[in-house]
């Protein structure tokens, strides 16, 4: 099989991929796709269609949904569990973390970059790196799905393992120098191969081991149009002299984080909103045809121009002469209009909320909560996932940077990223925080869970650590005491001044008396 040979799962989604692709994209990608997504009209020419298409208008509700649904995972800032250290291992993840990728993307982005992904086409990988020659650091480079061409896994040590990846991809940055053109980049289409490779490290191992191994594939320029390639270099990545045992690649999926594709999460609002566009297509076709009345003319000489406007009277010599406009007034725009509204509607119940129209009657919050649940349930999910798939990029990079065995030896408690999963817009009611101080005060929560609560349900700034919160109440409390010892001492001091001030006033009414 060639290099470039795709799996039959990528096969199979590809054009949904590229569908979403398009949607996303926006008016003018599903309008350049033209009869893809747009059928042709019968006995329509090419200017005709391309009139038909663009009185067209593409309501973009799955991009909107989408940006909603990032919006409500990142409205609160994840959880990043690291090593409190500044220097060896946790020096090297905290550095990670403000540059993951070698071109400034701190954690907090790539994370809202995968969810993006993930939202998009339900699919994307990462792919963990040594930068061996200036930085000396681990780096991922990000993967959309239509880049992750094949892969498969195996039963290595008693457990499947990822065995092989192949990724398609561009090789930046050569300039046509020779040409005079400094400007001009010349990107290589290249194929890089990730694989375990089955061997043994000397004649004493009685078992086979397995390591890691990276290929590059380039095209070949050749006059034929079959696509060859050529491997130009192969390399086997190595940890403290050592090569690694499994692919330091990760899938991120909406549902896990194995090698098998999931369904888009947004294909059913993606399928709606694609018909919303051929029915308003079809409705502004109409309207084009029928909104404007049309003047004519009976019993006129045809050789005649005829113009139209206040100052211009038409006059026949025949009888039966006669002159008027023809206007539109049956109902076929209006089945245009209720489908493009109940397209409306499944759309705003399949994915968001935010496209439905407002309620005129009141509306409890229990029932919004309940009414959301179906999406709340969705993005709960798909935020779990890619907590789990960027988690484990974090224990890649300090197991690279330590000394375990495997990276399944690092812990949750070592490193960590959990994303939100509370999207309510509702905050923490009065009642609640109470029950949350009483149970505190009766010992049965700790202090650092009372804050934790109290953030979850917005009372406490996000930003603001347990420790900062503390010292704010401890000086609130001293702030207090001292505004209470004060005003003791005014009471103390209030009979005295008081006593002094009546003395006064009796000598100056005595005097005035006088």
């Amino acid at each position: 099989m060639p290099v470039d040979s795709t799996h039959p799962d990528y096969d199979a989604n590809l054009p949904a991929w590229l569908r979403a692709r398009d949607v996303f994209a926006g008016e003018d990608a599903v309008k350049a796709a033209a009869e893809k997504y747009l059928p042709r009209l019968d006995c329509q020419n090419d200017d005709d269609y391309l009139a038909y298409k663009t009185r067209a208008s593409f309501f973009n509700a799955s991009a909107r949904t989408a940006d909603g649904f990032v919006g409500l995972i990142f409205r609160r800032e994840p959880t990043v569990k690291l090593p409190d250290r500044v220097s060896g291992v946790a020096g090297a993840l905290r550095v990670f973390a403000e540059d993951v990728d070698l071109m400034g993307t701190s954690l907090y982005s790539y994370s809202q970059n995968i969810v993006s992904e993930v939202v998009a086409i339900g699919r994307a990988g990462s792919l963990v790196d040594w930068e061996n020659e200036g930085e000396q650091r681990a780096y991922v480079v990000r993967y959309a799905g239509e880049q992750i061409i094949n892969w498969n896994t195996r039963r290595v040590g008693g457990r499947n393992v990822v065995s092989l990846v192949v990724l398609k991809e561009k090789a930046e940055g050569q300039s046509l120098k020779a040409e005079g053109d400094e400007f001009q980049q010349n990107e290589v289409e290249q194929i890089r191969v990730l694989k375990l490779v089955e061997g043994r490290e000397s004649k004493a191992e009685s078992q086979s081991q397995w390591h890691y191994e990276v290929e590059i594939w380039q095209q070949k320029t050749t006059g034929t149009q079959k696509k060859e390639w050529e491997l130009v270099d192969m390399r086997i990545p190595l940890r403290h002299g050592k090569p690694l045992s499994l692919i330091p690649f990760v899938f991120h999926g909406p549902r896990n984080s194995l090698p098998g594709v999931d369904k888009l999460p947004l294909a059913d609002i993606i399928f709606v909103n694609l018909d919303h566009y051929r029915l308003n297509a079809d409705y502004r076709h109409g309207l084009h045809y029928t909104a404007l009345p049309t003047a004519y003319l009976c019993g006129f000489p045809k050789e005649t121009s005829f113009r139209i406007g206040s100052d211009i009277a038409w006059v026949a010599d025949a009888v039966d002469a006669k002159a008027g406009f023809l206007e539109f007034t049956g109902q076929g725009l209006t089945t245009f209009e209720r489908a493009m509204d109940r397209d409306e509607v499944i759309m705003a119940v399949l994915g968001t909320r935010m496209l439905e129209a407002q309620k005129l009657v009141g509306e409890t919050a229990a029932a919004i909560e309940l009414r959301q649940a179906g999406e709340h349930s969705v993005l709960m999910t798909l935020a779990l996932s890619v907590s789990d798939s960027v988690s484990q990029l974090l224990r890649w990079v300090y197991w690279w940077n330590s000394t375990e065995e495997s990276p399944e030896q690092v812990s949750e408690e070592s490193v960590l990223l959990k994303l939100n999963t509370d999207f309510s817009i509702t905050g923490m009611s009065a009642q609640e925080i109470t029950a949350i101080v009483a149970a505190w005060q009766a010992g049965a929560i700790s202090r650092e869970t009372m804050f934790d609560l109290f953030r979850k349900g917005e009372v406490l700034p996000a930003g603001r650590t347990d420790e900062e919160e503390a010292g704010l109440l401890q000086k609130q409390k001293a702030e207090t005491e001292k505004a209470g010892t004060s005003n003791a001492e005014s009471r103390r001091a209030g009979p005295n001044i008081e006593q002094t001030t009546n003395e006064q006033m009796s000598r100056l009414t005595s005097a005035a008396t006088e």
